[in-house]
């Protein structure tokens, strides 16, 4: 099997669930304005325990019944997209940390729409 690698950018926002932007769910904003972008796409992943900049630890344990667990959102595309997403999410992101890094994307040979990547709406993305 062949592949082919490109070069891209991981941009990881780490919030809690509870946080809101206009009565609605922070990450489902993130993840609406991403697509809204035509960002490659956007994965919300919500971690069972986790601490952050109040140091009140969070967990999913039973016993303690935390209802605000931590959620990272992660968007990976080209640098160029990243960069241009980022001031959208100046106005979201609040107190929440927000990572950018490099990384590798790895595509596995296989059968292929056709030559052109343009998507129905004509955005081009990873």
């Amino acid at each position: 099997m062949t592949f082919r690698t490109d070069r891209a950018l991981r941009l990881t926002v780490y919030l809690g669930e509870n946080e809101t932007w206009h009565h609605r769910p922070r990450y489902t904003e993130i993840v609406h304005r991403a697509h809204a972008a035509g960002l490659a796409g956007a994965s919300v992943f919500r971690g069972v325990e986790g601490f952050g900049a109040s140091s009140h630890i969070h967990t999913s344990r039973l016993l303690s019944l935390s209802e605000d667990l931590p959620v990272a959102v992660v968007v990976v595309d080209a640098e160029e997209r990243i960069r241009a997403f980022l001031p959208q999410l100046e106005e979201l992101a609040g107190g929440a940390l927000v990572t950018v890094e490099e990384c590798e994307v790895v595509r596995y040979a296989g059968p292929t729409p056709g030559p052109d990547k343009t998507d129905p709406e004509g955005k081009k993305s990873l």
